[in-house]
């Protein structure tokens, strides 16, 4: 036996102690030795350490989605809920069992684990109601400017003033439910009758203004508006588990949208977000209250500002504690920047390509974030077949388990899109659909800032009117008693005026005080 089999073999018994977890625990597969499976060297992932995030990367048709599957339905199965984002369309399967035979009977034998096809509780979700299932939507004052100016690509400045806009919003009591609302407000603060409003907020030029409402006006033309708006999707319902305690697989599907990449992602770093500020505190629980898998992590990190990178970092370091655990799916590591990387305690890697000088370093560096192993992995991570994996995950005590060439076990659920019947069938099933389907505008900044403009001119034109009148014969009774009355006049149209009950009754906003912004920037809500 070769020194490069002797390695190898101690590696797996390496792994055979590594891995024997008493806690409940993910099975992943089981090690490969010498290009066979060794059935008794068992790949686990503990539950207990899901909360600690993790990384699943690899070339693209690798096996990065049936990696995505295969965890998501064994968090069902111990009661735990799932969030995805479905970006083809294919992981409606789950709601189909598997027929098995062929290459899945040879890859569950060689395995020697039990193996059964499987239909799991699925919620389809879609963005703003385009595609099959829920409408998820945000206010525009709920989503907040950080995220926003992701989605706008603004640049520092460009952000810096896009937060005054809120902020000045905020004070005035506007609510910023949905695009027009944001546009009608940088409208009125470029226009005459803001240019006082303007000048109050003093960071935010003119020209700045008018930059930030050109790419609000494009957003809008292609199709954004409709994300925005209301009813607003309560994250609390992706915590739903079945009445025979199964969690529910909320899968966000986003085919219609891919001409919309930064905003679908900065869309589920919305409900991240959302999640953090409304979750408590919950320490290490023994199992998580949900995991959130990131698909295509990259677009979240593209072009991305100081400031948005910091709030990432922030959450996904803190929303620990509130047990939720956060997987991101790309590519190669470097597609997640350090800070953020080094938070990510679960690794399942599978093969990279090393085609180009720019592979061969990514191949690099991915390499240099696994521990020390008695494998070449740079050889290794180009060799590997599709379904295998390079894996290191997190331990019951925290420590960081041996390097494991796995074959990934295969899912219990289709692979591939159920058939429409079923889709049909898990849509008309939905327990929350009737919340959320039929989008709601009410009166919001637009109506509010186009009420103040109305009323403007209706007062200019009775001063108008006034002033042939003034001075002559005709008036009576003295001033004080005319004013009092004008007055009294006055308050009386302004509490009976619908913009005053609106403002009143705007979600997220009270007069006179600013909204609470959470690291994101994003609104708290009142539920």
């Amino acid at each position: 036996m070769s020194e490069e089999s002797n390695e190898q073999s101690s590696q797996v018994e390496l792994i055979r102690e590594g891995y024997a977890f008493s806690e409940p625990s993910i099975v992943l597969g089981g090690a490969v030795d010498d290009g066979q499976v060794v059935p008794d060297a068992v790949v686990r992932l503990p539950l207990g350490s899901m909360n600690r995030h993790g990384l699943v990367a690899g070339a693209t048709g690798t096996g990065k989605t049936v990696t995505l599957q295969v965890l998501a339905e064994q968090l069902s199965d111990a009661g735990v809920p799932v969030f995805l984002a479905d970006i083809k369309g294919d992981l409606t399967g789950m709601a189909s069992p598997a027929e098995g035979g062929g290459r899945i009977d040879e890859r569950m034998g060689a395995l020697a684990q039990e193996w059964s096809g499987t239909a799991y509780p699925v919620e389809l979700m879609n963005l703003g109601g385009e595609g099959v299932g829920t409408p998820v939507r945000a206010t525009v004052t709920s989503f907040g400017p950080t995220l926003l100016s992701k989605v706008l690509r603004l640049n520092k400045t460009q952000e810096s003033s896009l937060g005054l806009v809120f902020h000045w919003a905020d004070q005035q009591g506007l609510a910023l439910l949905d695009l027009k609302d944001l546009t009608a407000v940088i409208q009125h603060l470029l226009s005459d009758e803001g240019k006082g409003d303007l000048k109050s907020l003093g960071g935010l030029a003119t020209s700045t203004a008018g930059v930030i409402l050109r790419e609000l006006v494009g957003l809008s033309a292609a199709g954004g508006d409709v994300f925005f708006g209301e009813p607003e999707f309560d994250t609390a319902d992706l915590m739903r588990t079945t009445d025979d305690d199964k969690g529910i697989i909320s899968c966000l599907e986003l085919p219609g949208v891919q001409d919309k990449p930064v905003l679908f992602s900065t869309f589920l770093m919305w409900l991240l977000a959302d999640l953090f500020q409304d979750l408590p505190e919950v320490g290490n629980p023994d199992k998580p209250k949900l995991v959130f898998f990131f698909d295509e992590a990259h677009l979240l990190f593209d072009d991305a500002s100081d400031a948005f990178l910091d709030s990432v970092e922030q959450a996904v370091r803190l929303i620990r504690s509130k047990g939720v655990g956060v997987f991101f799916v790309t590519q190669t590591p470097k597609d997640v920047p350090d800070s953020v990387l080094a938070q990510l305690g679960n690794r399942v890697q599978h093969a990279l390509r090393a085609h180009t000088p720019n592979d061969a370093k990514a191949l690099r560096a991915t390499v240099s974030t696994f521990p020390r192993s008695g494998y070449d992995l740079e050889e290794l991570l180009t060799a590997l077949g599709t379904g295998e994996a390079v894996v290191t995950v997190l331990s019951e005590k925290g420590a960081p388990t041996p390097v494991a060439h796995t074959m990934m076990r295969a899912p219990q659920g289709r692979i591939g899109p159920s058939d429409q019947a079923v889709v049909q069938q898990v849509e008309a099933g939905s327990a929350i659909m009737s919340r959320y389907a039929e989008q709601v505008d009410r009166e919001s900044a637009y109506e509010l800032l186009a009420a103040r403009l109305e009323a403007a001119a209706d007062e200019a034109a009775e001063e108008e009117s006034g002033a042939g009148t003034s001075g002559r014969s005709g008036r009576t009774g003295s001033g004080r008693g005319r004013a009092a009355e004008e007055d009294k006049g006055m308050i009386g149209q302004v509490v009976e005026s619908t913009a005053f009950r609106s403002m009143l009754r705007s979600a997220g906003t009270v007069i006179g005080r600013e909204i609470t912004r959470s690291i994101f920037g994003t609104g708290r809500r009142r539920r």
